[in-house]
């Protein structure tokens, strides 16, 4: 049979990835520089990234048979990750609750927005922050605060000795400073 008299459908293609869901009953806690991104990013989408896409899949469906025509198969794909994508930040962002770290400032226990230095029973130091699930980018060093390492360092102090459950075991480390971003 011609793919010509296939029905095409939004599923075709799809590659739908497994978006990162919240954990049940918890919050989506976001700095304010992270709501402003994710808002950034969902605006360039709506007002820039679509209508090209709309544009080049009219132009691509202009030129007539779309069975063979990469511009318009590629486009419907590209327009479909879009609208996915608007959608999930739209939802995310409805839900966030916009936490400001530097409320903390001078703080010495651990809370949403801290840059956390701890040292491992090896003897080696790590710093990360906490940050919310949709904006922690593990290349800066930034951790979701649902991660193990997070909810093992909340609401602890400097000098304070906690145990981390990893894959491989217990793993004991010790707070050495907690820092937030100054106010303003």
């Amino acid at each position: 049979m011609s793919k010509a008299f296939t029905k095409e459908t939004d599923a075709d293609d799809d590659d739908e990835i497994a978006l990162p869901a919240l954990p049940s009953g918890t919050r989506n806690y976001m700095t304010p520089a992270g709501y402003a991104r994710l808002r950034a990013e969902l605006f360039d989408l709506i007002d820039n990234e679509r209508p090209k896409m709309v544009e080049v899949v009219h132009w691509a469906a202009s030129n007539g048979d779309r069975s063979e025509n990469g511009d318009y198969l590629y486009g419907k794909k590209r327009l479909r990750e879009i609208d996915r994508r608007i959608r999930f930040l739209t939802k995310r962002l409805e839900i966030a609750e916009v936490t400001d770290p530097s409320l903390h400032h001078g703080n010495d226990q651990v809370f949403f927005g801290a840059t956390v230095t701890y040292v491992e029973a090896d003897g080696s130091k790590r710093t990360i922050t906490i940050m919310g699930i949709d904006e922690a980018d593990s290349l800066q060093g930034q951790v979701s605060w649902v991660s193990p390492i997070a909810r093992t360092l909340l609401k602890s102090r400097v000098g304070d000795e906690l145990k981390l459950v990893t894959p491989t075991g217990v793993l004991a480390i010790e707070v050495l400073d907690v820092h937030y971003p100054s106010p303003g």
